[in-house]
């Protein structure tokens, strides 16, 4: 078996996606962080990028929703970002 570069690259989404679970699982990250967001979003991204090369609907299907997901938790971390620093500078 021959593992080609996108494998590789879909292999670290894999890690990144299930590395933020298993750190929201074990209570050392926060599901409503830019971070945990940002990386559910890489991780989404990497596998879709290595789908293009070894082609499954349904796992292409579940990557778009997935960061699409993760793209609304990293407009919300951001926009609740904002409204801290404009709250913190109005005091």
């Amino acid at each position: 078996m021959t593992i080609a570069w996108h494998d590789i690259v879909g292999g670290c989404g894999v890690l990144l996606v299930l590395g933020t679970y298993g750190l929201l699982q074990a209570g050392r990250m926060r599901a409503d962080t830019l971070a945990y967001s940002a990386l559910n979003l890489l991780g989404a991204i990497l596998i879709g990028y290595s789908l293009l090369f070894s082609f499954n609907l349904a796992s292409f299907i579940i990557e778009i929703f997935w960061g699409l997901a993760s793209a609304w938790g990293v407009r919300r971390a951001l926009r609740e970002r904002r409204a801290r620093r404009s709250h913190a500078r109005a005091e």
